[in-house]
């Protein structure tokens, strides 16, 4: 059969059923039902990934984060279960790895970044095992509890790739959780806990760095900015980093370690990185206010493959949804896109067990708190918020594409802690 003949053309196709195709076609579908929208997603299971980072400090479940693909996706969508191979936007098409061939009238490309373990040296034949664990996949994510609980002192390591990443934050969450349990369990004297950044600063908003080097001091945890991994040899445990001084010179330093929590490199899918939507970084071109192509009009792109120069969070792309909705609406009906996503995100930073400084920001990192409570003290209401009330929210609000739902409850002072 050729080509033209297999072509199936649908009013939106939606690349990717992670937190933001799935939001998005569902609030489409919720504010123009029988729309015709189809949704490429390879994955028979949807995780809630913010809360990986209590699953690996053993204080959730890992059968929690995790949903059938199919009960999560919205109602009156199809479901193609295949991957994009190719992105044609000259020709308003897309190509799957199975080698049909789909159309379109709107395309919102949503399927997050790639995790790309690769680009260490040795990572992934060791990830798992040897002490080297990650949060960042959701397979090894109770390796991290199990290595948090056999261990008996020695050197801890936490590491952090070159930005961007998903949730800036996490890489830091485990290394306060992990501190916290030590010193709960009278190993922390035994225990040299080092933080390893490839960047300059702990955090990319500045007013909150001095109270998150509080919180390190206070473990002890030594923090070595500009240090990025290239290289874990697992059976000898050791890792590789290579330091950039302020002169610019670099040099790698190996050290031997006893626990590695490594947060991989990641880009964007090697799909979108080839095609005629991204930028220079390998990222879709989008507005960063309306979240449309800049090349061609009939394109969105948000969440995590996005060039939106903010946090890649789930809680960004809550507030991305109803954006990008209101947009693709306006744009099958020609009108004019009025629609503005101002950069709001926000990252509980889980500072040890029953505490979170909870960062909300905008464009230009300017801190936006949602209630009136200080931003940079630690929390126990925000640990009950991010444990309890916004698994939920997710699954049965987020992905209906309920967000005005929530939004309104914001306002109106009414959000609740769901009881688990």
């Amino acid at each position: 059969m050729s080509q033209s003949a297999s072509l199936h053309t649908h009013q939106v196709v939606v690349v990717g059923a992670g937190a933001a195709g799935t939001s998005v076609a569902a609030s489409l579908l919720r504010q123009r039902p029988g729309l015709d929208i189809a949704i490429v997603e390879p994955s028979d299971v949807h995780y809630y990934q913010p809360a990986l980072t209590l699953v690996g400090g053993g204080a959730y479940s890992l059968a929690k984060t995790a949903r059938p693909q199919a009960q999560t996706l919205p109602k009156g969508a199809r479901w193609i279960r295949a991957a994009a191979k190719e992105l044609q936007p000259e020709q308003n098409r897309i190509i799957l790895d199975d080698g049909r061939t789909l159309g379109y009238d709107i395309l919102v490309v949503t399927p997050g970044l790639k995790l790309d373990w690769d680009k260490v040296e040795g990572l992934r034949e060791t990830l798992g095992r040897n002490g080297v664990c990650s949060n960042y996949d959701p397979s090894v994510a109770e390796y991290t509890w199990q290595c948090i609980k056999q261990f008996r002192g020695g050197k801890a390591f936490f590491t952090q790739p070159p930005a961007p990443i998903k949730c800036a934050g996490a890489p830091q969450k485990i290394a306060y959780l992990a501190a916290d349990y030590f010193r709960k369990n009278q190993i922390a004297g035994q225990s040299e806990l080092r933080f390893y950044a490839a960047g300059g600063a702990l955090f990319s908003v500045p007013d909150f760095v001095p109270h998150l080097e509080k919180v390190a001091r206070r473990y002890n945890i030594g923090l070595l900015m500009n240090h990025n991994l290239v290289a874990v040899n697992g059976d000898r445990k050791e890792a590789t980093f290579r330091f950039t001084d302020s002169d610019g010179e670099s040099r790698e330093i190996t050290e031997r370690f006893d626990l590695l929590h490594v947060t991989p490199p990641q880009c964007a899918p090697d799909f979108v990185k080839a095609s005629s939507l991204a930028n220079a970084d390998g990222w879709v071109d989008v507005d960063q206010h309306s979240l449309q192509h800049v090349r061609f009009p009939n394109v969105f792109s948000l969440g995590d493959c996005s060039s939106l120069p903010t946090s890649k969070t789930a809680a960004a792309v809550r507030k991305q949804s109803p954006v990008a909705t209101a947009n693709i609406l306006a744009q099958l009906a020609s009108g004019q896109l009025q629609a503005n996503y101002d950069g709001y995100t926000s990252c509980p930073i889980v500072t040890g067990y029953g505490k979170v400084m909870l960062a909300e920001f905008v464009y230009g990192g300017k801190v936006t708190p949602t209630l009136p409570l200080n931003p940079f003290k630690e929390s126990a209401f925000y640990w009950q918020v991010k444990k309890r009330a916004l698994p939920p929210f997710y699954f049965d609000y987020m992905l209906k594409g309920r967000e005005g739902d929530i939004a309104h409850k914001e306002r109106s002072g009414e959000l609740r802690i769901a009881k688990t």
